[in-house]
């Protein structure tokens, strides 16, 4: 089955150019340009992870991440982080907020697929589990 991931970025340039990508890898993707719609848009489609820039207008997506973590029903996704700013001392505060991990951006396509790949089976095998 292929999994869903919302991505969630400010640029649509590069929001489109990242889920053409990942739609060619054999993913679904779910678009989201406006943090601040999407945990609505989580609600409707049910990702199995959501990718998400750190730094938008509005709503950051530490802010997001620390959302999506206090809400049950989306505490279970893993969130994956993207950002042009990100510091190794950012580390401790995106662990906090439930982030797996981050990319800095511009990143190479193919070791945030891997990542991702990873995280996806690391979740399923965890639900298999319990």
């Amino acid at each position: 089955m292929e999994k869903k991931i919302l991505v969630v970025d400010d640029d649509e340039g590069f929001l489109d150019e990242l889920s053409e990508a990942l739609s060619m890898r054999g993913f679904q993707i779910i678009e989201v340009d406006d943090p601040c719609a999407a945990l609505e848009v989580a609600e409707k489609t049910n990702p199995d992870l959501i990718l998400l820039d750190l730094k938008m207008p509005q709503k950051s997506g530490v802010q997001l991440a620390y959302e999506l973590k206090s809400i049950k029903e989306f505490s279970r996704i893993p969130v994956v982080a993207m950002s042009g700013f990100f510091k190794d001392k950012y580390s401790d505060l995106l662990t906090s907020c439930g982030i797996k991990a981050c990319f800095k951006k511009p990143f190479n396509i193919d070791a945030v697929i891997k990542k991702i790949s990873n995280i996806l089976d690391q979740d399923t095998a965890c639900r298999q589990v319990q």
